[in-house]
């Protein structure tokens, strides 16, 4: 894994290499929940093989992992925030290696690839980007807030200067509002859509 400067910014390197040695993380309240201790011990035991060049993590798993809910647990916005960087320096390590391998002009293929497919979706009109969900009394996300979103990773893709402030963890981080199934689009296909434009967005950014 590459540790420069971009890679580490915020001592990421420092914070999970050092991890081995002390309690990693600040623990909630004993009657608040956070993250189970044992559970993100083990995942930054694994985050440290990484960081020496060994294992099998990849960005793409660090998005989905998740850890049980315990009183006194780890704070959970602290975990989240390594888990962040990490992913981004992980997604770069990953550019990095493949332009290694296949060339730079393959990489720049295969990210425009990548963004012309998602933008099949976002030149879609407002309201039609995604399916609704399967039953009418299920709920969704609203239209209009993800409607918005689309807008600016559009721009972001078309590099218009409304995007261009658009990073990966915008859309990370992005919390839609329920809405009934009739004016909503389904989140399974939504959170893939998403999934798909962080990949994009963590190479770019």
């Amino acid at each position: 894994m590459d540790h420069g400067t971009r890679q580490d910014s915020g001592g990421l390197q420092r914070q999970v290499m050092d991890s081995a040695g002390r309690q990693p993380f600040d623990l909630a309240d004993r009657g608040t929940f956070g993250y189970h201790r044992k559970q993100v011990d083990q995942f930054m035991a694994r985050a440290r093989v990484a960081y020496e060049g060994g294992g099998d993590l990849r960005a793409a798993e660090i998005r989905h992992l998740s850890f049980d809910a315990v009183k006194g647990g780890y704070q959970a916005d602290q975990v989240d925030d390594v888990l962040d960087r990490l992913e981004d320096a992980l997604a770069r390590a990953e550019r990095e290696r493949r332009i290694e391998v296949d060339g730079e002009d393959a990489w720049q293929a295969r990210v425009s690839a990548s963004i012309d497919v998602l933008r099949g979706r976002l030149e879609r009109p407002d309201g039609e980007r995604f399916r609704r969900p399967a039953r009418a009394r299920d709920t969704g996300y609203d239209r209009t807030e993800v409607d918005a979103l689309c807008r600016r990773l559009s721009a972001r893709f078309d590099q218009r200067p409304e995007g261009e402030e658009l990073v990966a963890d915008d859309v990370r981080r992005a919390v839609f509002t329920a809405g009934p199934g009739t004016d909503a689009y389904d989140e399974a296909q939504v959170d893939a859509y998403l999934d798909a434009a962080i990949d994009v967005l963590s190479v770019l950014d």
